[in-house]
C-alpha cells in the first residue's frame, strides 16, 4: 500500500508529526468539483502502484487555486483511485483502493510545500495508510511540481 501511495500526491514531516498536524478526512468530497478522471491500464510504467480509475476532485478553495495557479490554505484535493473492471465490453469503477488526500495550510505543513499528505485505505475515513511518511511517501513525488504549488493535476478547457 505504501508503495501506492508513493507516487501520489498525497503531511506530517518530522516537525509536524503532533497529533493537530493530521490531515482529516474530507468528507462529502465526490460533491465537490470534478476535475478530471483517468484510467491507468495494465502496460502503464505506474500500472503496479497505480492502477485502475482516478478521479480527481477539489473543495472550492481549491477550485479557485486551479484558476489562478495559487493554492490558497484552506484548499483540498482528493485523488479517488478505484478498481477498474472489464466486463461486456465496459470498464465499470470497482472498489476504492485509497482516498490520497492534499489539505493546504503553509505553516502547519511548511516542511512539505505547505501541504499536508494523508491517504485514507479503501476510502475509510479511520484506516490512515501515509502518517508520519509523508515526506518520504508523497512530498517526494510532488516536490518537481513545485512551479504548479506541488500539484500534478490541472483544469480542462
Amino acid at each position: 500500500m505504501r508503495l501506492l501511495l508513493a507516487a501520489v500526491f498525497l503531511t506530517s514531516a518530522a516537525p509536524t508529526l503532533a497529533g493537530d498536524a493530521a490531515v482529516p478526512y474530507p468528507d462529502n468530497y465526490r460533491n465537490w468539483h470534478h476535475v478530471k478522471s483517468m484510467v491507468i491500464e495494465e502496460g502503464h510504467p505506474l500500472f503496479g502502484a497505480f492502477g485502475g480509475i482516478h478521479h480527481i476532485y477539489a473543495n472550492p478553495k481549491a477550485l479557485e487555486g486551479y484558476k489562478t495557479g495559487k493554492f490558497g490554505d484552506g484548499s483540498v484535493i482528493v485523488f479517488d483511485l478505484l478498481e477498474a473492471n472489464r466486463s461486456d465490453n465496459a470498464l465499470n469503477e470497482g472498489a476504492r483502493k485509497v482516498a490520497g488526500v492534499m489539505h493546504k495550510d503553509a505553516k502547519k505543513y511548511a516542511a512539505t510545500g505547505g501541504w499536508g499528505f494523508e491517504g485514507f485505505g479503501a476510502g475509510a475515513r479511520d484506516k490512515r495508510v501515509v502518517g508520519s511518511d509523508a515526506a518520504t511517501a508523497c512530498f517526494g513525488c510532488h516536490a518537481p511540481q513545485k512551479d504548479s504549488d506541488f500539484v500534478f493535476s490541472s483544469l480542462r478547457d
